[in-house]
């Protein structure tokens, strides 16, 4: 199974940008996908999840109306649009897939399989 993020970068505050995931290896319709990421010195923290089923999108408080969550399964990919992003949301960002996950799954240890991260810096 491979897990491969894309799509990071430096962008100003206020900016956007668009990760990537692709995957390979795996059912992806029966996987729930989700974001993490992680600030230098801090723990890995949970971004936003979407089901397998397509339908049922969770987010952190820290992200909810900024940013957007979605999949094709055709592509076998997993996307999460940013928009208005602070240098707060400044880290790596993970991908993960955790096999017919429930709605809001938001705890690491319920994901099967990691990406290996893509960067994302905002500067102010």
């Amino acid at each position: 199974v491979q897990l491969q993020a894309s799509g990071g970068g430096l962008v100003q505050a206020g900016g956007s940008l668009r990760l990537g995931c692709a995957a390979s290896g795996l059912t992806f319709s029966a996987y729930s996908m989700g974001w993490f990421r992680q600030a230098p010195g801090k723990e890995r923290e949970f971004v936003a999840s979407i089901m397998w089923t397509g339908s049922g999108t969770y987010y952190a408080d820290s992200v909810k109306g900024r940013f957007t969550i979605s999949r094709d399964n055709a592509k076998n990919t997993v996307y999460l649009q940013m928009n208005s992003l602070k240098s707060e949301d400044t880290a790596v960002y993970y991908c993960a897939a955790g096999r017919f996950l429930r709605s809001g799954a938001r705890h690491p240890s319920e994901y099967n399989y990691w990406g290996q991260g893509t960067q994302v810096t905002v500067s102010s």
